[in-house]
């Protein structure tokens, strides 16, 4: 074993196995599962997860109702690598594939099959810049083919009782976006299921699903968003006997725009973070001639990003959502 970080360690051998701990309710309730490291470098996951598994261990939470199973590391190359990804990201085109060709084909099978087996997933994850912490949830309820869904209500309540700021949704309608203009680029196309990942799964499976963003990689505070969150989650689906906590939302955001790298230099402009409200009219990125991307209304930037290339986001635009928490 080779201990690459605080908190967890996992084999040297590329293929390691995937290792769940789980807790078992006496009394009936939901069944949820935590996911930590799916991105190997993003170590909070794993981290808080430890601390929790410690304290129900120790006797300080006790699972009473339903299960929880808690998967700390999800991506063991990547994560002894401290890199993003393994061979690719584990977190695009999730689906279970007869024949895995890389690491995260074969990771993507076992995670699939323990989405299956759960009401409900929270993935808890960090990102490279400043910026808040944000939680991402999905659609509305609908019958339509991109996202059929049915949890809405459930799956903002529980976006909500994180203790984080900032909701987002709209991903896959931004992400079908992006296949549309690298199609009207002449780039290589993507196809629409290379937008799933592991919530996306999770509401295919007929569950509901969040993505928690608790700060930035190394920060140590985003641990402790982390460990907040989970144990929020716990007591919100009455897994432990807790109050329900308040929501912490003050923002929710749709995301209705992306910025496409049409060219080599073009970029992002000015130091935006995540979350970040722009006023129309303002200069969001900057095209390889000099012409400026600007805001078309008041709204919000999310995920800019300096290493886009062509084909590839630059920036996504979100406006204040109507949905209310």
């Amino acid at each position: 074993m080779q201990s690459t970080k605080p908190g967890w360690t996992v084999p040297d051998a590329d293929e390691a196995p995937l290792e769940s701990v789980r807790f078992h309710g006496l009394k009936s309730g939901p069944k949820l599962l935590v996911l930590g490291a799916v991105h190997g470098n993003e170590t909070c996951g794993p981290n808080a997860i430890a601390r929790i598994i410690e304290d129900c261990r120790a006797g300080r939470l006790l699972i009473r109702h339903g299960e929880v199973t808690f998967v700390p590391v999800a991506n063991a190359k990547a994560y002894r690598q401290n890199t993003r990804e393994g061979d690719r990201n584990l977190n695009r085109d999730m689906y279970e594939r007869p024949q895995p060709v890389d690491n995260e084909d074969r990771i993507g099978r076992r995670l699939c099959a323990l989405l299956r087996e759960h009401d409900m997933l929270l993935d808890v994850h960090s990102f490279r810049g400043e910026g808040e912490p944000f939680v991402f949830f999905g659609p509305e309820n609908n019958a339509g083919e991109l996202e059929p869904f049915r949890h809405e209500a459930a799956e903002l309540a529980l976006a909500a009782c994180l203790g984080v700021p900032v909701a987002i949704h709209g991903w896959l309608d931004n992400y079908m976006q992006i296949i549309a203009a690298r199609k009207r680029l002449n780039l290589p196309p993507l196809a629409v299921t290379e937008g799933y990942g592991t919530t996306e799964y999770m509401r295919f499976a007929g569950g509901y699903a969040v993505t928690l963003e608790c700060g930035q990689h190394d920060d140590p505070a985003s641990v402790e968003v982390g460990y907040v969150a989970i144990r929020n989650t716990l007591a919100l689906l009455g897994l432990i006997d807790a109050p329900p906590p308040p929501s912490a939302l003050t923002t929710i955001i749709h995301m209705v725009e992306v910025v496409i790298c049409e060219a080599e230099g073009d970029k992002v402009e000015g130091g935006w973070k995540t979350g970040d409200a722009v006023p129309a009219g303002a200069v969001m990125a900057r095209r390889a001639d000099g012409s400026a991307v600007t805001a078309p209304v008041d709204g919000f930037i999310i995920f800019p990003s300096a290493t886009a290339k062509p084909g590839e986001p630059i920036c996504h635009f979100g406006v204040a959502s109507k949905r209310k928490h």
